[in-house]
């Protein structure tokens, strides 16, 4: 997994942060298929901690919506409903703009320097060498470092929610989408407008960005 290079590396978080980290991330790529069951003794396993880490992962994740317990029947990832696209792509069109512009005005120099960077590796895109799963975790990637360049935690923790819950519906048809490729190349002039300090261009080409992913994936279902 690429990380952002806006979160801390591995050792300075604490373990419940990493199994958290880890699962959420396996659930939005749909590692972890939507409605199977969740074994927290198999995940403590494979991520090498304890089970402590990961009920706590667990909790935050219910909250984000990527898991869902039942009475007596147990926890499982939440199923991916295609009605929900409508919902999510309502708050990423009025919040997405925001974050773009705040990013623009806000972004520290060292931010401007993450941003540059995942431009630089959106410009190595091809989509023949790279397959669908490392195009996915790019643009996970850029959309986190645009949100913590915003320097707005409230802002920031909607927005990765959001994008989680989006991501994972784009996972599901993702067979069914021609131009995966070019969606994840729009970010490009994007974060040009970013690192240039241009809120406006910025706010207008996320707005544009959202409506453009929610009509590909109308178009696939």
């Amino acid at each position: 997994m690429q990380h952002v290079a806006t979160e801390p590396r591995g050792e300075e978080l604490s373990l419940a942060e990493r199994a958290y980290r880890a699962i959420r991330d396996r659930l939005v790529m749909l590692e972890i298929r939507p409605g199977a069951p969740i074994n927290e003794d198999q995940l403590a396993q494979s991520l090498g901690v304890g089970r402590t880490p990961v009920r706590e992962a667990l909790k935050r994740l219910q909250y984000e919506r990527l898991i869902t317990t039942y009475p007596r029947r147990g926890t499982f990832a939440t199923d991916v409903n295609i009605t929900d696209l409508a919902h999510i792509s309502e708050v990423r069109q009025e919040l997405e703009p925001l974050a773009a512009a705040q990013a623009a005005r806000r972004a520290t120099a060292a931010d401007r320097a993450v941003l540059a960077g995942a431009l630089r590796e959106l410009g190595s895109v091809d989509s023949h060498r790279h397959g669908a799963d490392e195009l996915m975790r790019l643009d996970l990637q850029v959309h986190r470092a645009i949100y913590a360049a915003t320097h707005n935690p409230y802002l920031e923790d909607t927005l990765v929610r959001h994008d989680n819950l989006a991501t994972r519906i784009w996972c599901l048809f993702i067979d069914r989408l021609s131009d995966m490729a070019g969606h994840v190349e729009e970010h490009g002039p994007l974060l040009e407008a970013i690192v240039a300090g241009d809120p406006e261009k910025a706010a207008q080409l996320a707005r544009d960005h959202v409506e453009g992913f929610e009509r590909a994936i109308r178009a696939a279902i």
